[in-house]
């Protein structure tokens, strides 16, 4: 049965990549492993959520040309409120200040 290495083996296989691999490769080998783990858990856990979250998550809800033209007039209407609220806040401190 493998039960895991030990110490002693572990040492032995690092030692005998770095003798194969070398100092320089050696980093960027275990950056390599590292990545494609951490690509391999995702894909995991992709497949394991639900479809129907993912769609949500990926598909953003379709609108009309007239729905979108509204909902940008409703924004620039929002926009120029606020401008003139700070204009005439701006102007009651001007003349605070002026006083």
């Amino acid at each position: 049965m493998f039960t895991g290495f030990h110490p002693l083996q572990l040492i032995i296989v690092l030692v005998i990549a770095l003798l194969i691999f070398g100092p320089r490769k050696l980093p960027e080998m275990g950056s390599a492993i590292g990545k494609s783990i951490k690509e391999f858990r995702k894909g995991m856990n992709e497949l394991g959520a639900p479809k129907d979250a993912k769609e949500d998550e990926t598909k953003a809800p379709e609108k009309s040309p007239e729905a979108m033209r509204q909902e940008l007039e409703a924004l620039e209407r929002e926009i120029a409120s606020k401008k003139a609220a700070a204009a005439a806040q701006e102007r009651v401190h001007s003349e605070e200040n002026a006083d």
